[in-house]
């Protein structure tokens, strides 16, 4: 990643950070991204809780209709990323 596209995905993350209603959350990420660009990150945070609550991958595809590539990668980024779905499902728990 160049250091210019690192300066502005920090800037992206703080304007994330900066929001304090849900609504003005949903008008953002409406705004920037498309309907299936949503449909897909949704996806993806549905697939991570059913997998942490233990599903099998058959379960979460029927479930879902998540491919298995799809769930796959969510899995390897619940074993071996930085943690992201970990943090944000403790801090919705709570």
């Amino acid at each position: 990643m160049r250091k210019s596209d690192k300066k502005s995905r920090i800037e992206f993350y703080r304007a994330i950070i900066g929001m304090r209603r849900l609504g003005e959350c949903a008008d953002f990420f409406e705004d920037i991204l498309t309907e299936s660009e949503l449909d897909t990150v949704n996806q993806r945070f549905i697939v991570a809780k059913m997998l942490i609550m233990g599903m099998r991958y058959s379960e979460i595809r029927d479930a879902t209709g998540a491919s298995t590539a799809t769930i796959s990668k969510v899995n390897k980024a619940l074993l071996y990323g930085h943690e992201g779905y970990a943090k944000v499902f403790d801090r919705i728990n709570k």
